[in-house]
């Protein structure tokens, strides 16, 4: 696939919610701008509209004022129903793997479903993917059997094998343990070096979201407005040691000084409305 594709353009996007007749703007105008191959990460307090903004790009959510743009190609709008694509995928925080498939099976899932490639093609390009990721030899095992960290590899390349020009993950390391999240860092790092795609990453781990991304957007309390960006100027390949780095220390520093500052307003605004 073209490396070009996948530039992906949020422009004043809202989202309002009406629960029981009463309007919370969860998200408030905003835009930011991910070019073609580009790792961007946003973090921010709970609640503050990072899934959102992923669920509207994504086209699981109608998204109230503002666009989204692929490659200059309008994919939300307001009064548009929200439809997902082929050209954006997502990596969940919870599993989806289908338990009576296997390794295999899963990853040729996608591609055998829509018809978009042959069995001979999709078997042989989960293989490719398979040894890519470090899993041949699982390939015939069930979820059951394989390891957390494996069963969100298989994940991973279970979006990939469609070939989307982006990537969208939510959280999807949060539940690991630190050293499964480690190796699970250096995995992704991996294979975006190799694939080249448009990701766009939710988290709450700050350290995760400078060692991966190339740039952090910031996002304020509800309603989630973006409050800073950070540019991660690092060189890749990335590896562990990269964390020693003062310019990586400088970038931690940045990101927990804007973070706890909003954190803080959501505690205080939590603690009044419980008055």
């Amino acid at each position: 696939m073209d490396t070009k594709e996948g530039h992906l353009e949020i422009i004043n996007a809202s989202k309002i919610y009406d629960p029981e007749g009463g309007n919370v703007l969860a998200v408030d105008n905003c835009s930011f701008e991910i070019q073609a191959g580009e790792f961007v990460a946003i973090v921010g307090p709970s609640g503050c509209g990072k899934t959102t903004l992923l669920n509207m790009t994504a086209g699981f959510e109608d998204i109230s004022k503002g666009e989204i743009r692929m490659d200059g190609q309008v994919i939300a709008a307001p009064g548009r129903a929200p439809r997902p694509g082929a050209d954006r995928v997502v990596v969940f925080q919870a599993g989806a793997l289908f338990d009576w498939m296997t390794v295999r099976q899963n990853i040729m899932f996608g591609p055998l479903t829509t018809g978009a490639m042959s069995a001979a093609q999709a078997d042989a390009r989960a293989m490719e993917l398979i040894r890519m990721a470090g899993l041949k030899g699982y390939e015939d095992a069930y979820p059951i059997r394989i390891s957390s960290g494996m069963r969100r590899r298989v994940e991973i390349l279970r979006a990939l094998i469609n070939e989307p020009k982006t990537l969208l993950l939510d959280e999807p390391y949060r539940a690991m343990d630190a050293i499964t999240k480690s190796v699970m860092h250096q995995f992704l790092l991996d294979m975006f070096d190799r694939v080249h795609k448009t990701v766009l990453f939710i988290t709450h781990d700050l350290d995760e979201a400078i060692y991966l991304s190339d740039k952090v957007g910031i996002m304020t309390t509800r309603p989630g407005r973006f409050k800073k960006w950070i540019h991660v100027d690092l060189p890749r390949p990335r590896t562990f040691s990269t964390k020693k780095l003062p310019e990586f220390l400088d970038y931690k520093r940045q990101t927990i000084e804007a973070v706890r500052e909003e954190a803080r307003k959501s505690f205080e605004r939590g603690e009044r409305e419980g008055a």
